[in-house]
């Protein structure tokens, strides 16, 4: 049977799945939520999507979508009440989500996951904490980092921020970042961020469905 709302299947501390999820409530569209345990993949998930990653966002039609940004782009063009959108045309946007998604990420699963690799976890910090930096230098001009409200690239890339400075808060919070750690506070003392971070139990075929937002 075809779902008369798209399904999206997503794991509450993922950042990937988090900005999605960001995206969705800020657009307003309803989606079926359902929160997937990474050990335990349900089959009807990686039927629409093999390779076994979330989010996913499986549409009424049976199409799919597999990637974050994609997710986050079709929710907005659905519906765009903040203007999140408008923040893409900023020259600084895409930049630094590539940056983000690219040297950035890498360097903050090492930096998590020290004891997989080869140097310390002090090497791998200070690698991702050059991108910080940035961001940091970026937001002493505005609060956020394409004008003076958040928008498409902030939410794009915060929930990455958020899981690096957790690995070590107190190592962030006694950094020079500051505008950085304001910027990072706002989006987490957001009602949005509440709303999106809401725990629900794994979802298993025949559950009766969970709406979102």
């Amino acid at each position: 049977m075809t779902n008369k709302i798209p399904v999206l299947y997503s794991f509450r501390r993922c950042p990937y799945a988090m900005r999605a999820r960001l995206a969705i409530a800020s657009s307003g569209n309803k989606v079926e939520l359902r929160e997937v345990v990474l050990r335990d993949k349900p089959e009807s998930m990686l039927q629409c999507s093999p390779k076994g990653t979330v989010p996913v966002l499986v549409l009424p039609d049976g199409s799919v979508i597999e990637e974050s940004l994609d997710i986050m782009l079709w929710a907005l063009r659905q519906s765009d009440p903040d203007q999140l959108l408008l923040g893409g045309s900023a020259p600084c946007g895409q930049l630094f989500i590539d940056q983000n998604d690219g040297e950035f990420k890498a360097n903050l699963d090492k930096y998590k996951y020290a004891q997989r690799h080869p140097e310390p976890a002090e090497f791998y910090r200070a690698e991702g904490a050059k991108f910080l930096k940035d961001l940091d230098d970026r937001l002493s001009d505005t609060p956020y980092l394409c004008g003076d409200r958040p928008m498409f690239t902030d939410y794009a890339i915060f929930p990455f921020v958020r899981q690096f400075a957790h690995v070590d808060r107190d190592w962030f919070d006694n950094t020079d970042y500051k505008n950085l750690q304001t910027w990072l506070k706002g989006l987490l003392d957001d009602n949005l961020f509440e709303t999106i971070m809401v725990k629900h139990g794994q979802w298993r075929e025949g559950d009766a469905p969970i709406l979102f937002p």
